[in-house]
């Protein structure tokens, strides 16, 4: 029997399973109001005809009032809302929860991207030699962050697996009771989380599904292509920002950093000692017993230590592997498997499960150096000259090339100077307790120069840690920063000091790359092809004095923000650009997306994995780009660049993000810990704006800007000049240029301008949004045009698919957030002082949840 076309078996097994749980749903009496499921719908259908009849958001919902809720108070009217708000966040787990139960279906778990590929395409192909040598140095690592672009508490979390799992084995009464649990369960925060909290939230995802998932690859490459005890490459590290990522975080602290830490060792030994536990139910041997009871009770003790276990990594593969030896030489190795399972585990996360990465801001360093300079002493004498901060970049630099002492943090009373000492002080416990790779990075956001690096790699030294067990990775964001990158590494490169640090660390360096703060910062096209250009001189660089470069991706979950199609990004970098190791930020949704099941996990983690080995094992000869098509893309990126910048610099781009979108009600979420802007002014400041809440305002208003804004210009440029064809010939023959056009086209996907057509209107905002939605039409008349698809994502019609059933679920919700908008536009507008302001406010603010959840990667 043929395997059924993708489309359809998420039509058959998502789609239709979610039109007969969502009927059974919305019956379940779980609120007050006894006709709200009866309405939900008739509200839908009306939302969907008023929107084809041009009617705006508040015409539609006075529609509905008047026709079903004609004798209602506006009390009545402003709870139903609400309850359909709450209606419709559920739907969204629910839609999640089944997607998740079909993800093996729907997706093929043998297909393109797997190691079953791989293996079979190697040994096809004859490289199956290349590609084993290949992952002997080829790693892997997802480093998990908790920026606030998702909600679900912990308890809700919980139940999308459980009622996945029910959904999964058709147990009806069961499904029925988690959906009831479900409309029982408060899904909004009253407080913002710490970030222990968020560390504890993701530690979740950790414990429950990436430890099984890595290991099961891990088994997998042994068992069918490795078969060599010999090979020692973890292939998969995880990283971990909760609790060490201080850029922008003042709750942040070492005492938490610490926590976070041993949180994750004891974790991860909870995980070692259960399949201990099992293990011992199957290697019952002569020989054996008192080896693996010793070991257990170890595990158990060092669960519960505060500070150093007794035991480490060394020790507890020692042991296993002699009881490994054991059953091989005297039992026929009976349940060896089961032996390697647990080995191939504890190789992969030592003590420290994941690397908890250490992150701050070069302007609070800024902050931290002034203070030491003007007070840091030791025995009574300055460490640094009075007039130090007047020389010039060069003479500093060469003075903290010299530099040497042991700074104290209670010797300074600036609280800054305290925390940014105190986190490398944690760093060196962490490595202490729980292994090097506990935490071994420093990360400087917003670098703009050699002396930024130097300055943290100083601040590392004068932590009486004189040669540091830890990367210093500058963390490149603006456009003008990504083309100074290949010189400021230079200047580190041939750096005495410097450089002496990189051969004791392998000469490896670390490079992190913005995409969501590029394209912020240069629009989609701009940032995408400014950090494309900045790798491959950072290649040429670092190759030029001998270091391997690994690049950091902070590609964050959609396209406005990097992300979008991985597999497809990282098999067309080509061969000017070094990729022993794949390195990118997962966040908020994207992380229960993309990795939130043993299934999703375990085939996305190897989608990355074999498209590092498409990129060097199978690339084609021709995967470079040519000097024709660079060409290009270069005139593409700077005419994409010119109009996004001129866009951003419009009068009315501030103001319009102000009081027409949902920025300001972000923070009042608690999704998350940090501040949703980096400084505390009154006013809106561009440079302020953190990328989640500027992209995810735009995905709110369904306008998407960051994803697709200055593509249609650029594109339209080559059409005046009647040389659209150049454009055509790019985008065939580079895969690099059709990724992005193509999670470009997702967001495009992803919009709905019918939803704020009433701001043509709008005698402040209406030339405005004019102009959003030309380039909007621009932008999708041309990509059509040169890919020549007929509509936006027709080679990916499962995918889209989804996109369309998750937008017309929560289009009732996007209406009620719009008329809210203009309630309370209306309301401030006339100087009316009224309780209502802060009923809508809060209905803005309920209303954000469902609609971030509902686009998984936000835009």
């Amino acid at each position: 029997m043929s395997r059924e076309p993708k489309i359809e078996r998420f039509n058959s097994n998502v789609k239709s399973k979610y039109e007969v749980y969502n009927a059974i749903f919305m019956t379940l009496p779980f609120d007050g109001i006894s006709n709200t499921g009866v309405l939900l719908p008739l509200f839908h259908s009306i939302c969907k005809a008023g929107y084809e009849d041009n009617k705006n958001p508040s015409e539609i919902i006075e529609y509905f009032f008047e026709r079903y809720m004609r004798n209602a108070s506006a009390k009545e009217r402003e709870d139903l809302l609400f309850k359909f708000i709450q209606y419709i966040e559920r739907q969204v787990v629910l839609f999640d929860a089944i997607e998740d139960a079909s993800y093996r279906i729907v997706n093929n778990m043998d297909g393109r991207g797997t190691l079953r590929n791989i293996k079979e395409e190697a040994e096809a192909t004859g490289k199956k030699e290349e590609l084993i040598a290949y992952l002997n140095t080829f790693k892997i690592r997802p480093v998990l962050t908790a920026h606030p672009t998702q909600f679900y508490p912990g308890v809700v979390l919980g139940i999308i697996n459980d009622l996945s799992e029910a959904i999964r084995e058709d147990r009806l009464e069961d499904i029925k009771s988690l959906l009831a649990q479900l409309g029982k369960t408060p899904f909004f925060k009253k407080e913002k989380p710490t970030p222990y909290d968020e560390a504890v939230s993701l530690i979740w995802y950790l414990e429950n599904v990436f430890y099984h998932s890595a290991g099961a690859i891990y088994d997998y490459l042994h068992k069918h292509l490795i078969q060599d005890e010999a090979f020692s490459n973890s292939l998969v590290d995880l990283g971990f920002w909760p609790g060490g990522d201080r850029d922008g975080n003042p709750f942040v602290t070492t005492e938490i950093t610490l926590k976070v830490a041993r949180k994750l060792r004891s974790t991860v030994l909870r995980n070692y000692y259960r399949e201990l536990r099992q293990l011992r139910r199957r290697i019952t041997f002569q020989g054996t017993g008192e080896l693996l009871g010793s070991l257990e009770a170890a595990l158990y003790k060092a669960i519960f230590v505060e500070g150093k276990p007794e035991i480490d990594q060394k020790h507890i593969l020692a042991v296993l592997k002699e009881v490994r030896d054991v059953v091989r030489d005297k039992h026929q190795s009976l349940y060896l498997d089961h032996i390697d399972s647990l080995i191939h585990k504890v190789e992969l996360f030592g003590l420290h499960f994941a690397s908890l990465d250490i992150r701050q801001d070069s302007s609070i360093h800024k902050i931290v150096f002034e203070e030491i300079v003007a007070h840091a002493q030791i025995d009574g004498k300055a460490i640094f000259p009075k007039n130090y901060l007047n020389l010039s970049e060069s003479d500093q630099i060469e003075f903290l090339n010299k530099v040497s002492g042991s700074l104290d943090p209670n010797d300074f009373d600036n609280e800054v100077v305290t925390k940014t000492l105190g986190s490398i002080y944690a760093m060196k416990t962490i490595q202490e307790e729980n292994g090097e790779k506990g935490s071994n990075r420093y990360i400087i956001s917003n670098s703009q120069s050699a002396l930024h690096v130097m300055q943290a790699f100083t601040f590392l030294r004068l932590c009486d840690w004189d040669m540091p067990t830890a990367d210093v990775s500058p963390l490149f964001e603006t456009v003008p920063d990504l083309i100074a990158a290949p010189e400021v590494m230079e200047a580190l490169y041939t750096n005495p000091t410097y450089s002496a640090h990189l051969k004791r660390r392998g000469m490896r360096q670390t490079i992190m790359l913005g995409f969501s703060d590029g394209t912020k910062d240069g629009g989609y096209l701009m940032a995408n092809w400014s950090i494309f250009k900045a790798k491959e001189a950072m290649t040429a660089m670092s190759r030029k004095y001998g270091v391997t470069v690994i690049f950091f991706d902070g590609r964050g979950g959609p396209p406005a923000r990097g992300g979008g199609k991985t597999y497809q990004f990282y098999a067309s970098l080509g061969p000017k650009i070094e990729a022993q190791e794949i390195q990118l930020t997962v966040q908020g949704q994207t992380i229960s997306s993309n990795f939130g099941t043993l299934d999703s996990c375990q085939y996305n983690l190897e989608q990355l994995l074999s498209s590092g080995v498409a990129n060097e094992v199978f690339a084609s000869a021709n995967n470079d780009i040519t000097d024709t098509d660079r060409a290009t893309l270069e005139a593409l990126a700077q005419k994409s660049y010119e109009a996004y910048t001129a866009f951003k610099q419009h009068d009315k781009f501030l103001p319009y993000l102000e009081r027409m979108s949902t920025l300001k009600y972000y923070a009042k979420t608690n999704i998350g810990s940090r501040p949703s802007k980096r400084s505390q002014k009154s006013t809106l400041d561009f440079g302020d704006l953190r990328a989640i809440p500027f992209v995810g305002s735009w995905s709110q208003l369904k306008q998407n800007v960051p994803g697709f804004y200055g593509v249609g210009t650029a594109l339209a440029s080559f059409e005046e000049k009647g040389t659209l064809g150049e454009v055509k010939e790019l985008y065939k023959n580079s895969s690099f240029f059709r990724t992005l056009l193509e999670n470009s086209m997702m967001s495009l996907t992803k919009s709905f301008f019918g939803l704020t057509a009433y701001m043509a209107d709008d005698k402040e905002f209406g030339a405005f949004w004019k102009i959003l939605f030309d380039e909007y039409e621009r932008s999708k008349r041309l990509m059509l045009e040169v890919s020549g698809l007929k509509e936006l994502m027709e080679n990916e019609q499962a995918g889209k698919a989804s996109i369309q059933e998750r937008e017309r679920i929560v289009l009732p919700l996007l209406t009620i957030q719009q008329y809210a908008l203009r309630t309370i536009q209306e309301m401030q507008k006339s100087g009316e002082q009224s309780d209502k302001l802060e009923v809508y406010e809060q209905m803005v603010t309920r209303s954000l949840f469902g609609n971030i959840n509902a686009s998984r990667n936000s835009a």
